[in-house]
């Protein structure tokens, strides 16, 4: 007889919200302890494509929508379910952090500046062949799902979100990265002519983040392309990011252009700025606070209530090994 136990961050079929669902605008106005940037009515309106057309600092036309879009809605997996509803796609896809198009939480607007055809990732290092694929090439060599996760930010909110891509450990096996490569190294484009906030001389430009390569094997770390059913908004890090819901959610760098497999440990961009708060692991844990607050509770985006905060967000059974004999590391951000 054969007897399935639900794992904790499991939710039953019928549980789930649709991404409808109703959020009160007024009361989330008022009582989300999120950021003021939120209270601009401009947050809430859907997010729209401006242009058909950018401009590249090279000065060549190149089209701002995603020919990816038959792709999806892509078929969830279902190992991947969650104890909570779907934040709401409005607020998931208008709220966010994206320094390379400014510091306020309101960037989507900005962020559609980003052209993401044509979008090359290269894969160097320590590989067995150095590689370089469009990134529609690569869409065509992976079988794309559905997932839920959540996400945690280190600023204490939090949603949960249906990502769409593939496990970061099929990118491996594209690179088949030497036996003596210990990371993988990650980078964001670099448009300072495009991406207003990449002016900021104070900022390490680009975006850099790495995971060992356990991590990046480990199931759950996932390379998305779309969320909520639809190629994946500029806002979110199109046409590619990482997802590695265990972790704070600046690991989970967007719009990446280069993987590097390396023996050494990549020092990531919030690292660089400022290592007393953010450390490479940057695995969630309630019990280690962040240097200026709490991490004990979150926020969900779209409600007014605090949750308790789940050590590795509610993922140990799934990564917790990935740390053995590492006590001594500062494992939590």
């Amino acid at each position: 007889m054969f007897i399935k136990i639900r794992k904790r961050w499991e939710l039953k079929e019928h549980q789930a919200t649709s991404e409808s669902v109703y959020i009160n605008r007024r009361q989330f106005m008022q009582k989300a302890a999120i950021g003021s940037a939120i209270l601009s009515a401009g947050l809430i309106a859907g997010c729209e494509e401006q242009s058909a057309e950018a401009t590249t600092p090279a000065g060549e036309k190149t089209s701002n929508l995603d020919p990816s879009a038959h792709y999806y809605p892509a078929g969830r997996n279902e190992l991947y379910k969650l104890d909570r509803a779907l934040s709401d796609e409005r607020l998931a896809t208008t709220y966010n952090n994206f320094y390379e198009f400014g510091s306020s939480k309101n960037i989507y607007q900005k962020a559609q500046a980003l052209p993401i055809r044509p979008w090359d990732i290269v894969l160097d290092g320590m590989v067995e062949k150095p590689l370089t694929l469009a990134i529609d090439d690569l869409l065509a060599k992976v079988e794309l799902e559905e997932r839920l996760y959540r996400h945690r930010c280190v600023e204490a909110w939090s949603m949960a979100v249906p990502w769409t891509g593939f496990p970061l450990r099929k990118l491996l096996a594209l690179a088949q990265p030497l036996s003596s490569a210990r990371y993988v190294r990650m980078e964001t484009f670099n448009l300072p002519d495009v991406a207003v906030g990449q002016k900021a001389s104070w900022y390490p430009w680009p975006y850099i983040e790495g995971l060992t390569i356990e991590e990046a094997s480990n199931d759950l770390a996932f390379l998305a392309t779309g969320i909520y059913g639809k190629p994946m908004p500029k806002q979110n890090g199109a046409p590619l990011r990482l997802v590695t819901p265990w972790k704070y959610g600046f690991k989970s760098s967007k719009s990446i252009v280069r993987f590097t497999f390396t023996d050494e440990r990549p020092v990531s961009f919030w690292e660089e700025i400022q290592a007393s708060e953010y450390g490479f692991w940057a695995n969630v844990n309630p019990e280690v606070p962040h240097a200026r607050w709490s991490q004990a509770t979150e926020q969900p985006l779209g409600q007014s209530d605090r949750i308790p905060t789940l050590l590795f967000n509610g993922y140990a059974e799934e990564v917790a090994g990935l740390y053995k004999g590492l006590e001594n590391e500062r494992l939590y951000a």
